[in-house]
């Protein structure tokens, strides 16, 4: 009798720690057990190339029921049939079936499904990151792409700085080996691990013997860069009318391809470049021609305020759209370096005329936009001197001879 009591109390025991403990064994990244949840069960991913959500429940054997009726819950803020390779996902599962589930839409957005009691509801959540400023400098040893950093980040933040100088620098010609550049910018942590790059908010660069500052200064609503006398930075007319940015982007996985060579023949500017690179408008303007005219090529004029015209010879193609009376932001892809009409190779030809008369664009003193109003330039000296005092930390040289840049969060 004794015996047979102990053995049920034993039963009974193992009942309570397995009610204790959940019917479920939490699963972590790669299905991995994860720590105790109760009678919880979690399920972290990635969505593989290829793989549809209808491939993800079916690979942990979850109800696909669910599956349908997550996707009509989240129709209206996004579509489950788009989800894309390289996003996480987050699944949790209780006695009742799928509890919630969460995607990364992107960086900063997260599709939250969970169970209620009216059945599932979806909302887009932010993503909660924590903001740090960080701090880096660098030696240009080859191109800034590569002093900086091949990966996702270091790019986006080099093109970032190349977008800031488009005005003064041509950072596929202009750049020369012992340039030097300091950056404190936004750095957003998640659960203490670095995510992302935010904003420039202040920049220092070398360029030729050259020094250029940028500050990034919000007035009225509005962010804007600013050199160190409150001028802004943004001009008429770009330094050049081929983006560092589409190129470099183009060539990022290996080394960086830059503008090959750049000469100055007969009444404009030739610059050679891979067949395909993207052209863009230099100052904003209205098409005045656009076809095809003998020696030029396939060509594009555009006319410009105060009498200036700009053209772009030898294109491959004219972007759709860029007709006659067709107006054009500056920075406007209107179309794309190529060969034709009397050329040798691939180059787009770049004219500056005015008053019908041609200039050389790398001579002309083009006036910049308006500068930081009287009231705000308190505001912003004060801005500028903690500025200053971030960059002049930042010492570039001590990473020469590694040709990366240094970097470190406050």
């Amino acid at each position: 009798m004794k015996k047979a009591l102990s053995a049920v109390f034993a039963i009974l025991i193992l009942i309570a720690i397995w009610l204790t403990r959940g019917a479920f064994s939490p699963v972590g990244t790669g299905g991995q057990p994860a720590p105790d949840q109760g009678v919880c069960k979690e399920i972290v991913g990635t969505i593989e190339k290829g793989e549809t959500l209808f491939d993800v429940f079916k690979k942990w054997k979850l109800d696909i029921g669910d599956l349908f009726r997550i996707r009509e819950a989240s129709a209206s803020i996004y579509r489950l049939r788009e989800v894309r390779p390289g996003q996480p996902y987050k699944i949790v599962l209780d006695d009742s079936g799928l509890r919630s589930f969460d995607y990364w839409i992107d960086d900063d957005c997260i599709l939250s499904i969970s169970r209620e009691e009216r059945g599932f509801c979806a909302a887009r959540k932010a993503v909660d990151y924590e903001k740090r400023t960080q701090h880096l400098g660098g030696v240009i040893t080859d191109n800034v792409v590569a002093t900086m950093g091949h990966d996702r980040d270091h790019l986006m933040l080099a093109l970032q700085l190349s977008d800031i100088y488009s005005w003064d620098i041509d950072f596929t010609t202009d750049i020369r080996k012992g340039d030097t550049f300091r950056i404190v910018a936004e750095a957003f942590y998640l659960n203490g691990e670095f995510r992302k790059y935010g904003e420039i908010l202040a920049a220092e660069f070398a360029n030729n013997g050259k020094i250029y500052h940028a500050y990034r200064f919000e007035h009225d609503g509005k962010a804007d860069y600013y050199d160190g006398d409150g001028k802004a930075l943004r001009k008429a007319f770009l330094k050049a009318p081929l983006s560092f940015r589409r190129i470099s982007s183009g060539f990022s996985r290996g080394r960086l391809h830059p503008i090959l060579r750049i000469y100055r023949p007969h009444h404009g500017m030739d610059y050679a470049a891979p067949a395909g690179t993207p052209v863009s408008a230099s100052g904003d303007g209205t098409v005045i021609f656009s076809g095809h005219r003998g020696q030029y090529g396939k060509l594009i004029i555009l006319r410009h305020p105060n009498g200036y015209t700009t053209r772009y010879g030898h294109l491959s193609r004219i972007e759709r759209g860029i007709a006659k009376g067709r107006k054009v932001d500056q920075g406007r892809i209107i179309g794309y370096v190529g060969a034709t009409g009397l050329a040798t190779g691939p180059h787009l030809h770049y004219e500056m005329r005015r008053g019908g008369r041609p200039i050389n664009p790398l001579d002309l003193r083009i006036p910049r936009e308006k500068a930081i109003p009287g009231e705000a330039i308190a505001e912003f000296r004060k801005l500028k001197g903690e500025m200053n005092n971030r960059l002049a930390a930042i010492a570039p040289p001590a990473v020469a001879s590694t040709g990366r840049s240094s970097r470190r969060a406050l």
